[in-house]
């Protein structure tokens, strides 16, 4: 659904969908579901103070951020929040926050971490969220992010025997269907740049999302390969899913580093003459 308020970009926002019983529980999905897990337990920290989960929906990945002492999850969706409060309950660790990732509604330096997972893929101005994003961490915050993938293997092997128009290695995003993009992975990395972060770790994820794989062989199995593969993301990610570690940079502390005059360094009290 399109929706557009003053000059804000148009947001998908999910209200009234059944997207968590119809895609994941119901969808068949439960290998996509924990290759994802498995991404964020190797990129996202094992504690913290306050996490930021940026497109939050229902709140399926919300209860994988245990080590924080609280976790904010925000949508675009009344409807998504209601669900994930009815799952995670209404106390505790946990804040519902109505909002959209082109204005975030906090000041800066608010969160030590954040996650965007299948939300990237969802925004017409990438780089604008971003930069919100980078805003409300602190420095050195960590950011998880995945996107969806436009050079990823099945696309290439379609753009090659002519079943498909785009180019899969042209850097602009692909929009397959109303406020659904695909992005390339440099042009993932020069927005994250351009927002101020600076990216740590590349995964590639979800290998094997191809029905007839998932009909021929187990989950376990699966996800075994999926966990020696993942790694192959630093080099090419080929797969449909990406998911990129990022660290918030700290602008006043670089432009200190560039303006020390070179070979001067004090200490103490000086050199004595």
């Amino acid at each position: 659904m399109r929706k557009s308020v003053e000059s804000r970009p148009p947001i998908c926002d999910y209200e009234g969908s059944d997207y968590q019983q119809t895609f994941w529980e119901r969808g068949q999905r439960t290998y996509e579901d924990e290759a994802e897990a498995l991404a964020l337990r190797r990129l996202l920290p094992s504690a913290g103070m306050r996490l930021l989960e940026i497109g939050a929906g229902a709140g399926r990945n919300s209860p994988r951020y245990r080590g924080f002492e609280q976790v904010v999850l925000l949508d675009a969706s009344r409807s998504q929040l209601r669900q994930a409060k009815e799952r995670l309950g209404g106390e505790g660790r946990y804040r519902y926050i109505v909002g959209d990732a082109y204005r975030l509604p906090f000041t800066a330096d608010s969160f030590d971490a954040a996650t965007m997972i299948r939300t990237l893929h969802h925004l017409v101005e990438p780089g604008a969220a971003l930069a919100q994003v980078r805003r409300a961490l602190t420095p050195s915050g960590i950011f998880i992010l995945e996107f969806a993938n436009k050079r990823n293997l099945k696309a290439i092997g379609r753009w090659l025997i002519r079943r498909q128009v785009w180019n899969p290695f042209s850097h602009e995003p692909v929009e397959f269907v109303a406020l659904n993009f695909n992005f390339h992975p440099e042009a993932v990395g020069e927005w994250l740049s351009a927002a101020g972060f600076r990216v740590v770790r590349r995964l590639s994820v979800s290998h094997f999302r191809w029905g007839w794989l998932k009909q021929r062989f187990s989950t376990r199995l699966l996800l075994a390969g999926e966990s020696l593969l993942q790694w192959t993301g630093a080099w090419l990610p080929w797969t449909p899913s990406v998911f990129v570690e990022a660290v918030a940079t700290d602008p006043a502390r670089d432009r200190r580093r560039r303006i020390r005059p070179p070979g001067l360094r004090l200490t103490g009290w000086g050199r004595r003459g």
